[in-house]
């Protein structure tokens, strides 16, 4: 019987989906899924809404909980994480305001500059306890995580453990059916072809019925109504091309273009600030915990409908030998041939009971590589930084950010960065 461990199933936003996308597929219907997570209260949660959907769908999964990582491991054959950072949304307030104090508006703060190097350093020994516990517990099993930045972290988990693992994101399948929607097609008559680095990977192809879908969404960017939807992807697809993954606002802050000053943040992101995206996050986080709960413990029958997450679909191909098509994010190892080797390049990946085999892409167009490089240039230092507690290479890192090297001197960004360690000591172990 497969045996999924799920880390942090307390999750409002991917534990409901996981849970039913596991039951809805016959291949997986019967397995035990451990549920793991620190807060009992959520994870009391979470077990009663799986049960509740056990049962409305006759289905024999054995459910589990525990509050014990270990116990949820052992033996596993596949293992979900979505974990958060040490010091969670606190921490993240932290390195908000201090970027702002030396004049970095950035929107998200999850994958690049100050935030994002720091964000790995926070997400290091999580991810570390958790692929330390496998080698002992599981040291076959895959391992499936959702961490920002899904470049970092995964790259991070690549050189200092051999447990197979991939981060995963939402970005491309969910940008693919805002493309169907802003050319009024039928997400299934869509296909698309994406690659590039995580967040800023690029529509190499985007097709609907077969044909070039290129030139119908130039011309639907001309309508105001769908052009200020997506102002800085449209901006980028002018300019560059192509369309990228992810949303607007996270793309304003990948590049030195759109957020140099409130004049240009009003004009291409109006609206998305620094601490409004954090503060609109903690503001939603307890209805949608009073949602669950509801669901959960009430008398109501439960919706149920597929997820557009991949990582139940990878696991199902795996044990059924379905082949299944996702994008992925893992090491480039001569799959992007215009970019570093050493850094994780999002790729489409093929997976049946072999494992998972990234796609060949080739070259990336240039001027699509060039910003690549440029954003995901730092990676390989944060890395460094975090696993040998070497703060110059961490200071580096967050000096290669495109939009960081826009606005501040190098002195600016070392005290910026000295700053971020004096707060958030008590979430970096390592560089005490």
């Amino acid at each position: 019987m497969t045996k999924i461990a799920y880390v942090a199933a307390g999750s409002t936003g991917f534990a409901p989906g996981f849970v039913a996308d596991i039951m809805m597929r016959p291949a997986l219907a019967d397995c035990t899924l451990r549920l793991m997570d620190i807060d009992q209260d959520n994870l009391d949660v979470i077990t009663a809404l799986s049960k509740k959907l056990a049962r409305q769908l006759d289905v024999p999964i054995v459910i589990e909980s525990t509050l014990d990582r270990r116990e949820a491991l052992d033996g596993a054959d596949y293992v979900i994480s979505t974990a958060t950072a040490l010091g969670g949304r606190e921490a993240r307030v932290v390195e908000r305001k201090i970027m702002l104090k030396y004049g970095l508006d950035v929107s998200s703060g999850c994958t690049t500059g100050l935030g994002g190097v720091f964000r790995t350093i926070r997400y290091a020994p999580l991810m570390l306890g958790i692929c330390r516990d496998m080698e002992e517990l599981c040291p076959d099993a895959w391992l499936f995580h959702y961490a920002n930045p899904t470049t970092t972290v995964p790259l991070l988990m690549n050189v200092a453990s051999p447990i197979k693992s991939m981060g995963l994101c939402h970005s491309v399948q969910h940008t693919a059916q805002t493309l169907a929607a802003y050319i009024d097609a039928p997400y299934e008559e869509t296909g698309h072809w994406v690659a590039g680095v995580n967040h800023q990977a690029w529509y190499l192809r985007f097709e609907w019925k077969g044909e070039d879908a290129y030139p119908l969404l130039f011309e639907k960017m001309q309508d105001s109504k769908i052009y200020d939807k997506d102002i800085v992807r449209f901006e980028m697809m002018k300019y560059f091309g192509y369309f990228l993954t992810e949303s607007s606002g996270h793309n304003a802050e990948y590049v030195p273009y759109f957020r140099k000053n409130a004049e240009l943040i009003e004009r291409y992101t109006p609206g998305i600030h620094a601490l409004k995206w954090q503060e609109r996050e903690i503001e939603r986080e307890p209805k949608r915990r009073a949602e669950l709960r509801n669901k959960a413990y009430g008398d109501e029958p439960l919706e149920v409908s597929e997820s557009p997450e991949y990582c139940v679909g990878i696991i199902n191909a795996m044990e059924t030998n379905e082949p299944f098509r996702f994008n992925g994010n893992v090491l480039n190892t001569g799959t992007i041939t215009n970019l570093p080797n050493d850094i994780v390049v999002e790729v489409p990946c093929l997976v049946d009971n072999l494992g998972i085999h990234p796609c060949y892409v080739g070259d990336l167009p240039p001027q699509c590589a060039a910003l690549n490089a440029g954003r995901s240039a730092g990676d390989p230092l944060a890395v460094k930084g975090t696993l040998e507690a070497d703060r110059k290479a961490i200071e580096q890192a967050v000096a290669l950010d495109p939009l960081t090297a826009s606005l501040l001197t190098l002195d600016q960004i070392h005290e910026m960065v000295e700053e971020t360690f004096v707060a958030l000591a008590e979430w970096l172990p390592e560089f005490k």
